[in-house]
């Protein structure tokens, strides 16, 4: 019996669909499920939905919901986090501020402005809990789904807590081109490798009923060339609305239709990134240099924090339905690695760990994305050797940024969060350092609530 604790249970749709995919596996149907967070109506939300489920499909699932973080740790084998400190009032501060100051963030969570600032809210939470863990359950795998990913799992690792992160973009990214080719997504064979919302497809081949094997990086150079940017010149238009909502011809909202910015850069570096273009035209300095230039690559506006604001909860009651109409996993990983921990069969996953020697040309302790296999033995990362040079070069380019923040966090030195600011890519790319630093400190006003550490810290330090 596997004793899994979920910290940030309340949260809209991803802890039901994480219980979902727990409940799917008969091997972890007995399974001990403790739910926690600090908001007791979202929390007993969840807890209602989950004893709703377990009792449609007749199954001896134990749930126990807690406000307290050391009661759900208490001799936990698992421990999966899924919040944000700050909720959508943080998550506002993030990209509005940087908005004014010309730094526009389709998502910002992972890196920039966003992304360090929501990684700096959350570590003294993430203290908390690996000190409980330490005390309480020393054994348990920490399995992370908070963004920035790679700056968390940084921390997390850095102190002492067995961790790995977990994402989807390496399965999504496959499945979409895997469609794109017109191939059964059973026959393609792929290995990727990098930092989280920035690996890369190093492989990407189809497996023939006979055996061979067949690289589809030819065709797939050729057709997404011809689909993302020439086919742009052969009738693709954008409609010049004010309000940016307007579709050009041929694409869709956000998956494999608008992909300029991931083809670009499969043409100018040779391979297939693994997070979407809105995502993956934050974290360069290429294409969001001005509203018009942002167009250019990405001709329809996606933001999720506007997703967020008009459809928080909306999917709850649905999601709850298909689960009980049908109870399967989804691509996420976390359940594969529980089934797998507690003697299942052996599984690969796509997992955020320490950066030991495993991918020569990234900085060491850094947090990478690669291939894992796990058995009862646990997370086993795979050594990968050395990424093309330009490849490395790009994730240096992040990693930077990752290290500047986590050290801010490890030491409390704010002068590393203007460091990890000016470095950044994309507002490297936009603003002076001295906007840079004006842009920190309204950020660091604006969310002083969420950030002690560093309050009375602000103004007394010299960069």
């Amino acid at each position: 019996m596997a004793n899994i604790s979920i910290i940030g249970a309340g949260g809209w749709m991803f802890p039901l669909r994480l219980i979902g995919d727990l409940l799917s596996f008969p091997t972890l149907q007995n399974s001990r499920i403790t739910l926690m967070d600090i908001d007791p109506e979202r929390l007993e939300r969840t807890h209602h939905a989950a004893l709703e489920l377990a009792a449609h499909h007749r199954l001896p699932t134990r749930f126990k919901a807690t406000l307290s973080r050391r009661e759900a740790l208490e001799n936990a084998d698992f421990v999966i986090i899924t919040f944000q400190v700050g909720g959508l009032e943080a998550y506002r501060i993030d990209k509005q501020i940087p908005a004014r100051y010309g730094v526009d963030q389709a998502v910002g969570d992972t890196l920039g402005p966003g992304g360090i600032m929501r990684f700096l809210r959350s570590a003294p939470e993430y203290k908390k809990i690996t000190q409980d863990m330490l005390e309480l359950c020393p054994d348990a795998l920490l399995v992370n789904y908070a963004n920035p990913m790679a700056m968390s799992c940084w921390y997390l690792s850095s102190l002492g807590i067995k961790t790995v992160g977990l994402c989807h973009s390496v399965q999504n990214t496959t499945h979409m081109l895997a469609r794109a080719l017109g191939m059964p997504y059973e026959q393609i064979v792929f290995r990727s490798a990098g930092l989280n919302h920035q690996a890369w497809l190093l492989e990407f081949r189809r497996r023939h009923p006979d055996g061979s094997l067949e690289d589809l990086y030819p065709r797939l150079r050729r057709e997404m060339v011809q689909t993302h940017l020439e086919g742009r010149a052969q009738g693709w238009t954008l409609a010049d609305s004010g309000d940016h909502t307007e579709k050009a011809q041929g694409f869709t909202d956000y998956e494999g239709g608008q992909e300029r910015v991931r083809t670009s850069l499969m043409h100018a570096f040779g391979y297939f990134h693994t997070e979407s273009s809105h995502h993956a035209s934050e974290y360069l300095p290429y294409f969001r240099k001005s509203p018009t230039e942002t167009l250019e690559f990405i001709p329809q506006r996606w933001d999720y924090l506007d997703i967020c604001t008009l459809h928080e909860g909306d999917d709850h009651a649905a999601l709850l339905g298909s689960l009980k109409a049908e109870l399967t996993p989804s691509l996420e990983y976390g359940a594969r690695i529980v089934v797998a921990m507690q003697g299942g069969p052996p599984t690969v996953i796509y997992g955020n760990v320490p950066n030991r020697g495993l991918i020569e040309n990234l900085p060491y302790e850094c947090c990478v994305e690669l291939p894992c296999l796990v058995d009862a033995s646990g997370v086993q990362p795979t050594h990968i050797g050395k990424l093309p040079p330009q490849l490395a070069a790009l994730n240096r380019s992040n990693a930077s940024v990752q290290e500047l923040a986590v050290q801010a966090a490890l030491t409390g030195k704010l002068e590393h969060v203007y460091h990890a600011l000016m470095l950044d890519p994309l507002t490297a790319a936009l603003l002076s350092l001295e906007r840079i630093r004006a842009m920190t400190d309204e950020l660091l006003q604006a969310q002083a609530q969420w950030l002690p550490q560093f309050a009375l810290e602000r103004g007394l330090q010299t960069v």
